[in-house]
């Protein structure tokens, strides 16, 4: 009788010592499915006061964020996703270890599987908000520049088709060493892109007003190609505060995708306004080659909007350019069909529902939205 009794009271023991171990774990779940449902509830206010989070978060916390980031991981020589990734990959496999060896039922576990879920979800959206996701619901650039981006009928298209064409044409040939025999390749490009590109996007958002705090790093992923076979030329990653190009990218794209990523980076999260700052922060560049770079990307964007209404007639002006554009426009296409898509589609399907979600209505038709930009800007420069 006494050795049973000593059993069940180490029994009783051992349960309340897993009781005492497995609470905590659950409030801390909870803990952040709480504040990952008190930051999406900040986001709906931000959404219907834009003035509140220009001032309070983009002007405000944000700064301070971008300086943390910047004076701290972004020091490292390397894309600080190599650390993160492989850590996190650890951490999960090391979390359902210990979630396997539990021995409870399977009611339990399922229980505590949810509340895992609660608040992996809720960290996840917490930290993606306050470390830069709120930028979406800032005052809209154009509000901020003063200019009234519409929609361009074809025939205005066609206009700035026109305009574009004139421009690559007269800045490739200020290209040193670039002949109408030769592709642009990185030769073209200076040894100090990411600092070139970073001084020139800065300078011009400080001429027009907006702060830019810290030192954004632009980095190449490597392997190649691990954006582009999911449609994806850069990333900006908000957990690490970088911008991310893929490096099998040709080029003369370089410079338009990571000065792109290099705009969130400074707080700006419609795909659109990034298009527009990487075109203006590019065309005003001295080196002709970063100009160029910058005109032409502008002019595959508003190729592909003519070639759907005009297709006979985009062909007739792309077959006129001088040999040495074709020569980059099918260096470009063959680049972008060496790493062909794994799950066609998927990309745009994802990304498409993710920019709805913050509030951008058009989706992926936001990234065609710097051809208003660029048509309101060269209007207002005119008056």
């Amino acid at each position: 009788m006494r050795r049973l009794q000593l059993l069940l009271s180490k029994n009783d023991t051992a349960k309340t010592d897993h009781r005492i171990n497995v609470l905590p774990y659950q409030r801390r779940q909870l803990l952040w499915g709480v504040l990952g449902a008190f930051a999406a509830l900040l986001k709906w206010v931000g959404a219907n006061n834009p003035q509140w989070v220009e001032t309070y978060y983009s002007r405000g916390l944000f700064r301070f964020i971008r300086y943390g980031i910047d004076y701290s991981v972004a020091l490292l020589p390397f894309a600080t996703m190599y650390i993160l990734i492989p850590v996190l990959l650890i951490w999960t496999a090391l979390t359902l270890r210990k979630w396997i060896k539990r021995s409870r039922n399977w009611s339990q576990r399922i229980t505590d599987s949810l509340i895992a879920i609660v608040g992996v979800l809720g960290s996840v959206l917490f930290w993606f908000l306050v470390l830069w996701g709120y930028n979406y619901d800032r005052i809209p650039l154009e509000r901020q520049l003063s200019i009234s981006p519409r929609p361009l009928p074809l025939s205005e298209i066609q206009k700035e088709l026109e305009e574009e064409t004139a421009f690559i044409i007269e800045f490739r040939r200020q290209i040193p060493g670039l002949t109408d025999s030769m592709t642009f390749s990185h030769a073209q490009l200076p040894a100090n892109l990411e600092k070139v590109l970073r001084s020139n996007l800065t300078v011009w958002l400080r001429s027009n007003g907006f702060p830019t705090p810290g030192r954004v790093r632009g980095r190449k992923m490597y392997p190649k190609g691990s954006f582009l076979r999911f449609s994806t030329a850069g990333l900006y990653f908000p957990f690490t505060g970088e911008g991310h190009i893929d490096p099998g990218l040709h080029p003369v794209q370089w410079p338009y995708v990571l000065t792109h990523e290099l705009a969130h980076g400074y707080g700006f999260g419609d795909e659109g306004s990034c298009n527009f700052l990487a075109y203006v922060a590019l065309v005003e560049e001295e080196n002709p080659a970063i100009a160029y770079a910058g005109h032409l990307n502008y002019w595959r964007t508003l190729a592909i909007q003519y070639r759907r209404y005009e297709p006979e007639a985009y062909d007739q002006l792309r077959s006129n350019l001088p040999q040495g554009i074709q020569n980059d426009l099918n260096g470009i296409n063959e680049s972008m069909q060496r790493y062909p898509d794994l799950v066609p589609g998927l990309q745009y399907q994802m990304y498409d529902a993710y920019l709805k979600t913050q509030g951008i209505k058009e989706g992926m038709l936001n990234y065609n939205r710097v051809i208003m930009l660029v048509r309101a800007w060269r209007e207002a420069l005119k008056t």
